[in-house]
């Protein structure tokens, strides 16, 4: 991944992630388990659902140090099981 975000922001700072994944009760879990190994903290999600039913997005305000520390955790959020998109 090779992204501007350095160029755009300016590090540290704290950039929500939203995650959109299958409406399991495990998602918001995984979301905030990924984050812990990344970027440890106390977090606090936001889990909305669909219309449907059928996923939920969870948002995470995260405080990242770098670029490459953004894009790891883009990459790892990604890479969850459940998740479908991440924001």
């Amino acid at each position: 991944m090779d992204t501007h975000f350095d160029q755009l922001l300016d590090f540290p700072c704290f950039q929500t992630f939203k995650v959109m994944g299958v409406a399991h009760e495990r998602l918001p879990d995984d979301v905030i388990g990924c984050l812990q190994n990344h970027a440890p903290g106390d977090y606090n999600p936001t889990v909305k659902p669909s219309p449907k039913g059928n996923y939920h997005s969870v948002s995470v305000s995260v405080r990242v140090t770098s670029k490459e520390h953004m894009e790891l955790i883009y990459t790892e959020l990604a890479n969850l099981e459940l998740v479908r998109v991440v924001l």
